[in-house]
């Protein structure tokens, strides 16, 4: 949409600020609050949104134009994040000899870290997937199964023959032979049969999570964007796809019978010790019965650490203005999403931008900003707001109407997604699990084992 300056009158950018502040303040969580989500779907969709998105040029506190800036990623359900560009143009990645189309996973003081470089950096296509213990692990999973799925299809077998069945269906014979090397054959077939199920739970499980159903259906049967439209826009990628830092909770138990720690305590970006693995049915849930922590519902609230950054300790400087933010302000993520989509982006408001796909329901200001004299609401938190007074805690409205149509669009624009593949069907070996997601977690943690010599993979 247009740009969407702030129009100053009878206040200053400074007062703007302070009531953006004040409104973030009403949004502080110091509690859990259980959603419909499992509290792992936060850190999928986290993972999610690095595989789609990398903003590496714009900067909070400089006005950009979004047309202007390269996403780092590829806009599509492909899993770069886990393959980089595979083993061929990612060797860093990837082992050696016979494992050389298998990825780096485990060091030797933890079998179930990411591989690291001797800086302690890890090895893997997207460097955010370290950003927390619990991201991390979700990485890790889908390196495991990679590796699984890689020895067992080399070995022979029922699983093989599924996975090369699964692998070649809806792609003609004569693409595979011109695309692919013949070297390369077991590795582009494991790695399209797990895009696949990835796709189909990004969008059969991960988003219902989040998003209300009806928007989720509507976005498939309709086309929101023209062909020439950007595939990430900006009011995706700037405020409504944000919706996962208001899923995020307070604390989180990472292993059975011990407490819960707050969300900072789970801080990656370096070795990870053992006793920070985490029992994965706290996070999806899995048949036997444990009970599975919740993400918070969609909502315009975030759990408290949000608000205290660990990792900023410098003011934002909004040249363009000539103002300052404090440091307690420049840690207060809520702050800085709403101060990003008015300085930086110049994103239409939650009203403008429901007016444009229309939709009715249109929102009160929030008082905080009305006391100020400021007469429209910050999209991000618009769509928070939607989701908390009509989507019953999931996304709706605007924020669930351009988050569907995003994904939808990623789908039906890429020929070989699951989409294209009508008869499409979760492979059996991730069954009987409540998702495929916790079937997938399921197979990992049985099959791990069948890794010929995981050892020669760590590295760090």
């Amino acid at each position: 949409m247009p740009p969407n300056p702030v129009q100053i009158k009878n206040i200053t950018h400074a007062d703007v600020i302070q009531a953006l502040h004040d409104l973030s303040e009403t949004m502080r969580a110091t509690h859990n609050e259980d959603g419909h989500a499992d509290a792992g779907m936060t850190f999928l969709g986290q993972f999610v949104d690095h595989d789609v998105t990398l903003d590496a040029t714009s900067a909070l506190g400089t006005r950009i134009d979004p047309a202007t800036i390269p996403n780092v990623r590829t806009p599509s359900l492909d899993l770069d994040c886990v393959y980089g560009a595979g083993p061929e143009a990612s060797p860093h990645l990837y082992g050696a000899g016979e494992q050389d189309h298998m990825l780096m996973f485990g060091r030797h003081d933890n079998p179930l870290d990411l591989a690291r470089t001797c800086a302690g950096k890890a090895l893997i296509g997207d460097p955010r997937n370290d950003e927390n213990v619990i991201v991390a692990q979700v990485q890790g999973i889908f390196i495991e199964l990679h590796n699984i799925l890689m020895s067992k299809r080399v070995e022979g077998g029922d699983a093989a023959k599924d996975i090369e069945a699964c692998a070649h269906d809806g792609i003609a014979k004569q693409v595979w032979h011109d695309h692919v090397a013949p070297k390369l054959t077991n590795f582009e077939e494991v790695r399209r049969f797990i895009r696949l199920h990835y796709q189909w739970i990004v969008w059969n499980e991960m988003l219902p999570a989040f998003v209300d159903q009806a928007r989720l259906d509507h976005a498939m049967q309709h086309h929101l964007f023209g062909w020439d439209a950007p595939v990430m826009p900006v009011e995706f990628t700037g405020a409504c796809y944000r919706f996962g830092h208001a899923t995020t909770q307070h604390e989180y138990a990472l292993k059975h019978g011990e407490a819960a720690k707050g969300l900072f305590a789970t801080v990656g970006f370096g070795p990870r010790p053992t006793d920070a693995n985490m029992d994965m049915d706290l996070f999806f849930e899995m048949s036997g019965g444990n009970p599975v922590q919740k993400a918070r519902p969609v909502g315009p609230g975030l759990g408290s650490p949000l608000f205290e950054l660990p990792f900023v300790n410098s003011t934002i400087e909004l040249a363009e203005i000539e103002h300052t933010m404090t440091v307690e302000q420049s840690r207060n993520l809520a702050l800085r999403n709403m101060v990003r989509d008015r300085y930086t982006y110049q994103l239409a408001s939650g009203q403008q931008a429901a007016a444009r796909l229309g939709i009715d329901k249109h929102l009160h200001v929030p008082d905080v900003l009305k006391a100020k004299g400021i007469t429209k609401t910050p999209l991000w938190f618009y769509a928070l707001q939607e989701a908390k007074e009509h989507g019953g805690g999931k996304l709706t409205g605007v924020g669930g109407t351009i988050v569907a149509a995003v994904f939808a669009n990623l789908l039906k624009r890429d020929s070989t997604t699951y989409l294209h593949i009508p008869h499409f069907k979760p492979w059996g070996g991730f069954g009987g699990q409540p998702s495929c997601m916790a079937g997938i977690v399921a197979y990992v943690e049985k099959h791990r084992g069948h890794i010929k010599d995981p050892k020669s993979l760590m590295c760090g």
